[in-house]
């Protein structure tokens, strides 16, 4: 596979205030976000291992209850079936990485 610049791949609404470029190998899914100063990801929870990277920005990110106060920098690992959910509290540039494959954002995207 040749390199691709992540500006080649087009940008996908995914919640309002979200949009994400995704990349997939046969085991993983990247995710990177931008994300609107005051916008929310409601609680929720999914079979996948995840790691949660804030790059740029600010960012309440609620684990199990708990909010941890991101900002640029800071990651943080989730465990699968783990109720999360975040706020960006300016706007954000994030990188989610999940194992395994994120079959729902498969669509269009770079994929191995």
């Amino acid at each position: 596979m040749k390199p691709v610049n992540l500006t080649d791949i087009e940008p996908r609404d995914v919640v309002a205030g979200f949009k994400a470029r995704f990349v997939h190998s046969s085991t993983m899914t990247l995710a990177f976000w931008e994300a609107k100063a005051g916008y929310a990801v409601s609680s929720h929870s999914h079979p996948h291992e995840q790691i949660a990277h804030v790059i740029e920005g600010e960012f309440n990110f609620t684990l199990e209850g708990k909010v941890e106060r991101m900002k640029t920098g800071d990651l943080i690992i989730v465990p699968p079936h783990a109720i999360q959910g975040g706020e960006a509290l300016t706007d954000c540039r994030l990188l989610d990485i999940f194992h395994p494959v994120r079959e729902e954002y498969r669509s269009e995207t770079l994929s191995k």
